[in-house]
């Protein structure tokens, strides 16, 4: 797949099926997410890969923050299924280092570009994702449960693996509506 193909027709695919990227495929994914612009190279990011019994420890760590919330027997049964939803799930955590010319915001910046490189990278090697947050990201009782202080963020949680049906095309957006120029 050609770049400017991948970057144009980029769709998040929420139904996720086996297989997911393993092996080689996987290391591309990894090492892509690493290439991510990193002002002063103080590399910010903690991904945690969740797969097989991780992904019932993920939704663990989400039921019991369902439960500390006070959400419905519902939504707290739901939690546990919520990672289920493909056969991987990676967790992207941005680790706020100290440093003078390099501020909190573009610390979560760089880890979020590594989360978009690793879903073009499991695009163009034949998979597909789907980049969530919600609630779960922002949840104290998640963030304890990785072991995150207060300036750590939860950049999202990229579900990975192989898309059940093709994406709906995207609408055509006019970037006059966007952009602006000064010249």
């Amino acid at each position: 797949m050609q770049a400017i193909e991948l970057l144009l027709n980029r769709s998040s695919q929420p139904r996720l099926q086996a297989p997911a990227p393993s092996g080689e495929d996987l290391n591309i994914i990894m090492q892509a997410a690493l290439r991510a612009p990193d002002h002063a190279c103080l590399t910010p990011w903690q991904f945690v890969v969740c797969e097989g019994a991780g992904l019932g420890k993920l939704g663990e760590v989400f039921t019991q923050a369902a439960i500390v919330a006070g959400k419905s027997d519902k939504e707290i049964d739901r939690a546990g299924q919520l990672p289920l939803r493909a056969p991987m799930v990676i967790v992207a955590i941005s680790k706020y280092k100290e440093h003078d010319k390099v501020p909190w915001v573009e610390q979560v910046a760089s880890t979020s570009c590594a989360v978009h490189a690793m879903q073009m990278a499991a695009v163009a090697l034949g998979y597909s994702g789907m980049w969530r947050t919600g609630s779960y990201a922002h949840d104290d009782t998640v963030k304890e449960a990785f072991n995150l202080n207060d300036e750590d963020e939860i950049v999202g949680f990229l579900y990975l693996g192989t898309p059940v049906v093709s994406p709906a095309p995207k609408p055509a957006r006019d970037c006059s509506e966007y952009f602006s120029f000064w010249r």
